[in-house]
């Protein structure tokens, strides 16, 4: 009986049998479309203000105040001179002596965590600043000059590079001074050093006076919060809305770090009024609102 050898199959086969599989599984692909992720919901995405206070509270007065101490110069922080937006900055070569008056601002939650210029996690709840010119560390008496309330800080970050204020306190100064609901503030920086009587150099409290009230056209409103689209701020409005708020608007600007949606109630009629909605906006969970006065 004569047996059948097996073919061989040829290179050239292989390659074309190669080459017919592969352009079926192309044209299976082509006829599917290209492939899609999957589908981003139409509902916002959850809000994330820029910059603001904590939502929980904190008893202010049982912060204890840093105690001017002898420290080496921190090792980041301290080139001189540096450059930033465009703006060149010189490093005092020292501090002694140094008293200004100019404006104060506060930085908050953004920032809680992240390193400061001398490298050290930023803590909102410690008494603490920024200053564009200062050696790094310093220590300085902050007084409010419409108060006369004063707290003693330790400046380990630079800034504010914002307009001309002279001072960014962190958000337990702030509220030291009060300056945690009014945004801004005139203030005097006096520099301390270690061994200064802090008790003799705290200034004599003045009696504060009492606020205007203001009932004019769009200058009080709470800002609840800020965002960096459109569409977030919209529908933090409609959580606003439907809460039961009233007069709640979206303003716009455009800063250094690009648009801002700013969502507000407002204009309000005085400050008592405005206190009234901050009480009722933390008492359904929307936070520690601000007051602006806009002139």
């Amino acid at each position: 009986m004569t047996r059948t050898r097996p073919r061989r199959v040829g290179l050239a086969a292989i390659r074309f049998v190669a080459l017919a599989i592969l352009l079926a599984l192309l044209a299976a692909c082509a006829s599917r479309g290209p492939e899609r992720g999957p589908r981003e919901s139409s509902a916002p995405h959850r809000y994330e203000p820029l910059d603001g206070p904590p939502n929980v509270p904190f008893d202010v007065d049982a912060i204890p105040e840093p105690v001017p101490k002898d420290e080496p110069l921190a090792r980041y922080g301290n080139h001189s001179p540096y450059e930033v937006l465009g703006k060149r900055y010189k490093v005092l070569s020292r501090s002694a002596g140094y008293v200004e008056r100019g404006t104060a601002s506060w930085y908050g939650t953004k920032f809680h965590g992240r390193l400061t210029s001398t490298r050290e996690p930023y803590d909102m709840y410690q008494f603490t600043a920024a200053h564009k010119t200062l050696p790094l560390p310093s220590y300085a008496r902050v007084t409010r000059l419409d108060n006369g309330k004063s707290v003693v800080v330790r400046i380990n970050d630079r800034g504010p590079f914002v307009g001309n204020r002279l001072i960014d306190l962190s958000y337990a100064a702030a509220v030291k001074l009060g300056v945690h609901v009014s945004g801004t503030a005139p203030v005097e920086v006096r520099v301390l050093h270690a061994g200064d009587d802090i008790a003799a150099d705290r200034p004599t409290p003045r009696q504060p006076r009492t606020p205007p009230v203001v009932t004019a056209h769009g200058r009080i409103l709470v800002q609840i919060a800020a965002f960096g689209t459109r569409a977030n701020a919209f529908a933090y409005r409609k959580r606003l809305m439907d809460a039961g708020f009233d007069e709640v608007r979206v303003y716009t600007a455009r800063t250094d770090s690009g648009r801002v949606w700013r969502v507000r109630i407002g204009p309000l009629a005085d400050m008592q009024a405005a206190d009234r909605v901050r009480e009722r906006l933390r008492r359904s969970g929307f936070g520690e609102p601000r007051v602006i006065q806009q002139p």
